[in-house]
């Protein structure tokens, strides 16, 4: 192929707004490229009319903040002047922080795996002008490696490409539009319709399925690397609660999984949070970002497998000494503002750390015999080595190795380690420590609400609670804006804001997974509170994700912020049904749908639940683990689930009833409790009026002495009331097994 002769520096800068326009945006991700020599522009509708005006490609580069090998990248490529200077004379280069704009992620991440066959970040994307992928990948290193080109070949041959075949680019660009198109199609979900029949069996099928790609030994699913398998560990205690000859097989698997994390360099063993996952199959060697997502999917599970007091190789007490720590490090490393009552979460820590000018990957969590020993003297600092697997070579960097015990301590091992862990943690709170990246996603907020809400509970620290309502507080505040309050993105439509950077929200509007994982947090807070103005702000945003996302019957995850993204997924609207990293949104709405169906008695929203699992059949009896949440849900579906409403005055007997009913791991139970004190609750920001009770709890009255009771019911039909602890347990298991 020939090689184009190198441009002229000065055409790029030639053209009228050439220069690098992103020192001004709020994203940490995009402000880390502000000094680059690239002229990057953020994603919108200026810069693809800059190319269009310049008829040149595209060069899309999605990351986030915290990536290591977004990093790696812009220093080898972005960095270097000559580099810079050829991809600004002949592309117009933008930016993207994938957590900002997932709708953009997600469509041409599908484009880099369809063109390239692997996805992952740094993700290299060229595009015609009107949004149109037509060739990607991810990395590309500064020199050519055996099967991967060097950068600058891959923008020589677009280039050259673009030059001399134009018509075929475009016409394949068109061509991939349309098969985007397709896979949206056959992905379509139409809550418009009768839903099909759930077979229970398919949820023993899919534990099966499971444990077929089980690691046994190192605990997860497959081999390296190896992600936190939240999801399906939520279906899987979800499932051992639930009596039948698969149930024993999944509480098994779940624990091997939870042990093999707690006890692994993915959890950080001095402070508790959980990296983003792990190169070896014995989870010991991270990649060090963390993630607020993660944490808060992580912490929940472990809080339900205390509630399941699954016990066996992880026992609930190892499990709640975790789930305490997760919560700490979210709240301690993530709170913007107060720990104690956040401004909202961080989205996340970053992989590297800066140490002299230079990044290094994980430098801040590295320890070496002789580092143990500076720390904590020779005799102390040698047990700790041997006890976290500290050698001499490093297992990450000639910096060390991350601290590893791999297996359960013993009584005397533990109490060693109890000693000497404050001092670690302060010889380590001396180092440099990794950049934290500020901006506020609701979605993720609300997966933390949930998770903070219901360890409180369970955990008996009634601190966490009040923290997540601190944070539902901030995303009523801030993120939500009703349809009369100026700024709303139509005068008629109120609208969650996805993101929020230094108390301010800005940008696109929620997608699903926005609304539903912030539904989601406000029904378990109700649950937990009591206080109806989380129920009906979660009713709120069901009501604003069903009139947002559903157009014409059908569900999608956006509602077109982009015409280049509606053009690179062939002009309609995409849903897609597979966990990542956190649940899908459509599952994560179907388990919304169920749960608001219990609580309001609405067959509309259960048939939209049910229309949702529709998607499982052929998605679980393939690959069920990317299809953990819709698993989860449809647990929680054939359990009911059981609706639960407690009557009469507040007081300890109230409290006691409570308290045994959100410590069930019945799948899917919800929970509705009466409040006298009106000061509790009050009028939603923007109504103006004091919201009524929550339907569950209508004409559930005391007990004819005025104690409370329990009502136990499905579909609204209820037993009779249970005034003691005991009896509730009891009848609770009982409709749980079936």
């Amino acid at each position: 192929m020939p090689v184009p002769e190198p441009a002229d520096p000065g055409t790029a800068r030639e053209w009228p707004g050439a220069f690098n326009a992103l020192g001004s945006e709020p994203s940490a991700y995009l402000r880390q490229h502000a000094d680059n020599p690239v002229h990057w522009r953020p994603f919108g509708d200026e810069a693809f009319a800059f190319a269009a005006a310049r008829d040149v490609p595209v060069f899309l580069s999605i990351g986030y903040a915290a990536c290591h090998w977004c990093h790696v990248m812009a220093h080898e490529s972005f960095e270097d002047q000559d580099t810079a200077d050829y991809l600004n004379a002949h592309f117009v280069p933008i930016k993207v922080d994938r957590e900002e704009r997932p709708d953009v992620d997600s469509i041409y991440m599908a484009a880099t795996q369809a063109i390239s066959g692997e996805g992952g970040w740094p993700m290299s994307v060229f595009l015609t002008p009107e949004g149109l992928a037509f060739h990607a990948g991810t990395y590309f290193p500064p020199a050519p490696q055996p099967g991967r080109p060097s950068f600058r070949q891959v923008l020589e041959a677009v280039h050259e490409a673009w030059l001399e075949r134009r018509d075929a680019v475009e016409q394949n660009a068109r061509g991939l539009a349309a098969g985007m198109a397709d896979a949206q199609l056959a992905a379509a979900v139409f809550l418009d319709r009768p839903p099909e029949s759930l077979d229970d069996s398919l949820l023993s099928e899919a534990v099966r399925l499971l444990a077929r790609s089980e690691d046994p030994d190192g605990g997860g699913f497959g081999g390296a690397p190896k992600f936190p398998p939240s999801a399906v560990l939520e279906f899987l205690i979800r499932h051992a609660a639930v009596p039948s000859d698969t149930s024993d097989p999944a509480r098994d698997m779940a624990g091997r999984t939870l042990a093999a994390m707690a006890r692994s360099a993915l959890c950080d063993q001095l402070d508790g949070g959980f990296a983003r996952y792990s190169v070896t199959a014995d989870w010991s060697v991270p990649h060090f970002e963390k993630m607020l997502y993660d944490n808060a999917q992580l912490l929940r599970v472990y809080v339900h497998w205390v509630r399941l007091r699954g016990d066996g190789v992880l026992s609930a007490d190892e499990a709640a000494m975790v789930a305490s720590r997760v919560a700490d490090w979210i709240l301690d490393s993530l709170g913007v503002g107060d720990p104690g009552a956040p401004d909202g979460l961080a989205s996340s820590l970053d992989a590297d750390t800066v140490v002299d000018g230079a990044h290094h990957e994980g430098a801040s969590y590295l320890w070496t015999p002789e580092s143990l020993e500076a720390a904590l003297g020779s005799g102390d600092g040698a047990a700790a080595a041997r006890l976290m697997n500290i050698g001499a070579s490093g297992t990450v960097s000639e910096l060390g190795s991350p601290l590893h015990p791999g297996r359960q301590l013993s009584g005397a091992e533990s109490r060693l380690w109890n000693r000497v862990r404050p001092a670690l943690r302060d010889a380590r709170d001396a180092r440099p420590q990794p950049a934290r990246d500020d901006k506020v996603v609701a979605g993720w907020n609300g997966l933390a609400i949930a998770a903070l809400a219901e360890a409180g509970t369970v955990l008996d620290r009634p601190e966490l609670v009040s923290a997540a309502e601190s944070l539902a507080d901030y995303l009523v505040r801030v993120h939500w804006r009703p349809a009369s309050k100026p700024g709303a993105l139509t005068a008629a439509e109120p609208v969650l804001i996805r993101v929020s950077h230094d108390g301010v929200a800005r940008g696109i509007g929620g997608l699903l997974e926005d609304y539903a994982f912030c539904a989601e947090g406000f029904l378990a807070l109700y649950a937990v509170t009591g206080r109806r103005r989380w129920y009906w702000f979660a009713e709120q945003l069901i009501s604003g994700a069903c009139e947002r996302f559903v157009v014409d019957g059908r569900l999608s995850d956006s509602v077109g912020e982009s015409a280049q993204v509606f053009n690179a997924q062939g002009q309609h609207a995409g849903l897609d049904p597979f966990d990542n990293a956190a649940p899908s949104g459509a599952a994560a709405f179907a388990g919304v749908l169920l749960s608001y169906a219990a609580y309001s008695g609405s067959h509309e929203h259960r048939l939209m639940a049910g229309n949702i699992l529709s998607l499982l059949p052929p998605i679980a009896g393939r690959a069920p683990r990317v299809a953990g949440w819709l698993l989860a849900t449809a647990q929680a579906a054939v359990a009911g689930p059981v609706e639960a409403a407690v009557s009469g005055p507040a007081g300890s007997m109230q409290r006691e009833l409570h308290r045994a009913l959100l410590a069930s791991p019945s799948p899917g139970l919800v929970v509705a409790v009466q409040r006298a004190e009106a000061s509790d609750d009050g009028a939603l920001p923007g109504s103006g009026v004091e919201e009524p009770e929550v339907p569950l709890l209508l004409d559930r009255v005391a007990a004819a002495d005025g104690s409370p009771q329990v009502y136990l019911c499905r579909g609204m039909v209820c037993d009779l009331p249970l005034r003691s602890v005991e009896e509730l347990g009891q009848r609770l298991a009982a409709m749980t097994a079936g």
